[in-house]
């Protein structure tokens, strides 16, 4: 059945079409359908007698990104807030947006809403850009009347949680290429700078001092053997994120071992919770029950400690628990959470606590990034001088050490 549907799907094509309306205006459009008769069909049952029907080329390239996801939401939400109607603001957002792939999923889901699906029933048919958690509050959205509302506040989280992942990789990027640019500037020293100034140590005839000969033979292990280290490295590299990708158990290692890591952990465990009380906040304001928003949470936690230890609360809270002591039962969270919880179940105002808990978790995630930015400056520098410096230093030396015998 699923591969019947991709095949459906790539036999879809594009239509521009031009009718009159029933005061007689004219009007024009585009739709997705199978065929020109499924046009001309939906057409009519819209109220639009058909005058041109043309089949359009369709345009490729672009992919569709958690950015583009995130700026559809607040172009949407700005434009139903202003009164814009929700067809209408799908044409708008569809036709200006410069990637093509997102006026073709836009252009998708509001042929999906024409021809009778709700809008969260339209989002949820592309779970790769609409996750449940997007859906529920779209759904949560249309039942109660506030789409507009609702939007609105997933346009916040999306834009909050698309920043706080920014800022992770951000500071786990910058270390991470630094050392990489390092290995390659000293591999290029190795394999062709080396060897030079070994052919100069030729005519010396003399004896070279030890971190000289080191650094020779180090050379010419990488002269003998470089495709087989950049093949290795490359290899492993490759063999890390295709297996990572694919293992849960591998993911399940790597997420338990990450919030271990010293310096890193804490930022990790910091960000997890950030995202965790956030999306709760969200749900909980939605209206969403709280033994269901935990379903998203869990789902979006994006670390599978923080994923089980929320499938444990969200048991407990279902046979009578308070939240407050579920989390405290689950041991991931502070005690700083833990209590701010405690006070917003006993005050009614739980969503907000939950807020103004992530707003703090964010910000300390902004501190720790600025922080680690700054040790990790010097350190960075320390270990390229000593890399690169040795190296130089060590080639230098049977240079210094005939001048001074010159002398």
């Amino acid at each position: 059945m699923a591969s019947a549907g991709k095949t459906d799907k790539k036999q879809e094509a594009l239509f521009a079409w031009e009718g009159k309306d029933k005061s007689g205006k004219i009007v024009r459009g585009e739709m997705r359908a199978m065929t020109l008769t499924v046009v001309n069909t939906t057409l009519r049952r819209q109220g639009i007698l058909p005058i041109k029907v043309k089949k359009q080329r369709l345009k490729g390239g672009g992919t569709i990104t958690e950015k583009d996801i995130t700026l559809f939401t607040r172009q949407l939400a700005t434009m139903m807030k202003s009164g814009v109607p929700l067809l209408q603001s799908f044409d708008i957002v569809g036709k200006g947006h410069s990637n093509p792939a997102v006026a073709k999923l836009l252009m998708d889901i509001k042929t999906e809403v024409e021809t009778g699906s709700s809008l969260n029933q339209a989002f949820r048919k592309y779970p790769l850009y609409f996750d449940p958690l997007f859906c529920n509050l779209v759904a949560a959205g249309e039942q109660a009347g506030i789409l507009e509302s609702l939007l609105d506040r997933l346009a916040i989280y999306k834009e909050k949680t698309l920043a706080l992942k920014s800022k992770i990789k951000g500071a786990l990027f910058y270390p991470v290429a630094v050392l990489v640019v390092a290995f390659i500037v000293t591999a290029v020293i190795m394999i062709f700078v080396v060897p030079q100034f070994k052919e100069v140590f030729k005519s010396f005839g003399a004896d070279l001092p030890a971190p000289t000969l080191i650094v020779i033979a180090m050379s010419e292990k990488f002269v003998a053997y470089w495709h087989i280290m950049f093949g290795s490295i490359g290899g492993g590299i490759y063999a890390f994120f295709y297996t990572w990708k694919r293992s849960v158990p591998m993911q399940i290692s790597m997420d338990k071992l990450t919030l271990k890591l010293p310096v890193f952990g804490d930022l990790l465990k910091k960000a997890a919770v950030a995202r965790w009380t956030r999306t709760l906040s969200t749900m909980f304001a939605a209206g969403v029950p709280l033994v269901e928003a935990l379903d998203s949470v869990a789902g979006a936690a994006g670390n599978h400690v923080y994923k089980v230890a929320t499938q444990q609360i969200q048991g407990e809270v279902s046979t009578g628990n308070s939240l407050a002591v579920s989390m405290q039962n689950a041991g991931v969270f502070p005690s700083m959470v833990l209590q701010m919880v405690s006070i917003g179940e006993e005050s009614g105002a739980l969503d907000s606590m939950l807020s103004k808990v992530a707003d703090f978790y964010e910000q300390e995630v902004d501190d720790a990034v600025e922080s680690l930015s700054s040790l990790m400056e010097p350190m960075i520098m320390v270990i390229l001088g000593t890399l690169i410096g040795g190296i130089v230093v060590a080639m230098y030396l049977p240079i210094f050490k005939l001048g001074a015998v010159a002398g």
